[in-house]
């Protein structure tokens, strides 16, 4: 008799939503992870808990005019499918169906679904991923979100969270999931070309708080057995050499110096063992890290940095102080700003901004760096509407060594350039007069009342949007108005994030060979399966896609597989 009816291999959230959705079914689960308990729920735990929703009742509260075409038609323009995707043919056909099946949940019961298990939003949509590109021939539009979509957990990460290890720790104590932390997946077992079930090592028992590095120390071995196997154990994001292999050498390389966005257990060693055992995998150079992280000034895991999440004023200047080119704006194009900077072969780019524009727009990304959406405070929310930076920025601006003050753009120009120097391998030198140029130039348009800037004239047109002008976007002025001061570099690193690609998949779940038929007894969700189907986002993602592709993935798959087992 077999161990389970199906084993899950991660405990993060696409691996919980499936094995919840598994267990509401009657089935028997085992769900391993090779962290301790108190890691439970993987990366989902330190996110935003930013979703991207469709025509929601907050977007609606907010006069925001939205659809299911609209938003498939920006998927489309972002994605890039390769041609016959939508036909059924090519490698990107899967990773297509699950896009369209995504949109179509994101406009319809996703929401829904969520809601009645308790989760609510922030009431203020944000505009992520603005893109900015002329239409294009093939879909009508380029990258971006025409409206905002982003949808801001109340209570972040956590709190997305919450139903479902609830469900588990319920199915836990009814018989029907096995929760086996600190086993670490080394092979998928094979029966007559059937996945059949999984070889662990179980590891050395830790008391490491989450998120934090556990021991590898392998106190001993496991095989166990199952009708099904799921694979939920996320990308590569912690694994830089593999990241730096896989990345596309047309737009240059990753730098040799990045910081983490991701916890150390994310190492992609499992889409090795899956494809070991016949499993497809697909874009495995499509990435979507971040160019905007700094260092964390009290990390948890290794190279722990944090993204900011900026509005569009500061200015982004490459290493040797270039402005990047429109419409690479704070806010409009993550892969595209990160591209140009690895395509430059820099390990780094600048914000310029000032204090005032610090205070308005600087956000950062985490459940732990929003205390009070995490925590759901009011009277600490409230602060957001006041002068001054929120406390978690003010901290950073305090503390960190990448945050540069300076009277002038000269003097701020030599401290960049000192930071520069005393990092090991960083190379750029930004110039003091042409800073002073830069900013002299951008000042004058500004300062007209219009502008002809593509910048500035993109920073008006968001504070259309209420959000944006209430809590994210400062009102146009000059950087050098005295009263706005002092001036501030900030340095910008790589931030590695997720995986675009993974195990080749079909639309209920089901992994691929390589000619595209189906290895029975193995599936995958979330971020091993590129999202859905191998790559539901193409070549880019338009934000709050990526949680909601690990819910969505989870309970398609989820649902599935226990019908198959019927």
């Amino acid at each position: 008799m077999a161990d389970a009816d199906v084993i899950v291999i991660g405990a993060g959230l696409s691996g919980l939503v499936t094995a919840t959705e598994l267990t509401a079914a009657g089935r028997r689960v085992i769900l391993l992870d090779q962290e301790p308990e108190a890691s439970l729920g993987g990366q989902a735990w330190w996110s935003f808990g930013g979703l991207f929703l469709v025509d929601s009742p907050e977007q609606r509260r907010l006069g925001v005019h939205d659809s299911a075409e609209l938003a498939w038609s920006d998927w489309l323009g972002s994605a890039r499918f390769a041609p016959g995707a939508e036909d059924g043919a090519g490698p990107d056909r899967h990773g297509y169906a699950w896009a369209k099946h995504y949109v179509e949940a994101a406009a319809g019961d996703l929401r829904s679904w969520l809601h009645a298990k308790g989760v609510r939003w922030f009431p203020l949509v944000q505009w992520a991923e603005r893109g900015g590109y002329a239409f294009g021939p093939a879909h009508g539009t380029g990258h971006g979100n025409t409206v905002p979509r982003f949808h801001v957990t109340w209570g972040t990460g956590p709190a997305i969270l919450q139903p479902f290890v609830t469900a588990a720790l319920e199915a836990r104590s009814a018989g029907l999931l096995d929760l086996r932390f600190r086993r670490r997946a080394t092979a998928l077992v094979t029966t007559d070309g059937r996945v059949t079930g999984v070889r662990t090592e179980i590891l050395a028992d830790d008391g490491a708080l989450r998120g934090a590095p556990s021991s590898r120390d392998v106190v001993g071995t496991e095989e166990l057995s199952a009708g099904a196997v799921v694979v939920a154990s996320g990308g590569i994001g912690a694994n830089h050499e593999v990241a730096r292999a896989r990345w596309n050498p047309a737009v240059g390389t990753l730098p040799a110096r990045m910081l983490s966005g991701v916890p150390d257990s994310t190492d992609g060693l499992m889409l090795g063992h899956a494809a070991d055992a016949g499993a497809a995998l697909v874009h495995e150079d499509r990435m979507w890290h971040y160019p905007e992280g700094i260092a964390n000034h009290s990390p948890v895991w290794t190279n722990h940095g944090i993204r900011i999440l900026p509005g569009p004023s500061s200015l982004w200047l490459d290493a040797d102080g270039g402005r990047l080119p429109a419409p690479l704006f704070p806010g409009f194009d993550a892969l595209g700003a990160l591209q140009h900077v690895t395509a430059r072969g820099d390990d780094h780019s600048w914000f310029v901004l000032n204090k005032a524009i610090m205070d308005s727009e600087f956000a950062l990304s985490g459940s732990e760096q929003n205390p009070d959406l995490t925590g759901k405070d009011i009277r600490l929310l409230a602060q957001r509407v006041l002068p001054g930076a929120v406390g978690p920025v003010e901290r950073f601006a305090r503390e960190s060594p990448e945050f540069l003050w300076a009277d002038t753009p000269e003097e701020l120009a030599g401290r960049m350039n000192a930071l520069t120097d005393a990092t090991e391998g960083s190379r750029g030198h930004v110039d003091p007069a042409g800073l002073a140029a830069v900013v002299r130039a951008r000042d004058a348009q500004v300062a007209s009342g219009l502008g002809k800037d593509p910048q500035v004239v993109a920073t008006r047109a968001a504070r259309d949007f209420r959000v944006d002008k209430m809590i994210r976007v400062s009102p146009p002025r000059p950087l050098t108005t005295p009263k706005d001061g002092p001036l501030l570099a900030v340095r910008l690193s790589v931030l590695t994030r997720k995986t675009l690609g993974g195990l080749w998949c079909d639309p209920s779940g089901r992994a691929l060979h390589e000619d595209g038929t189906v290895l029975e007894g193995l599936w995958a969700v979330g971020e091993a399966a590129g999202f859905g189907g191998g790559g539901v986002h193409g070549h880019r993602a338009l934000e709050g896609t990526f949680l909601g592709g690990c819910l969505h993935t989870g309970r398609v798959t989820g649902r599935a597989l226990a019908a198959d087992l019927g």
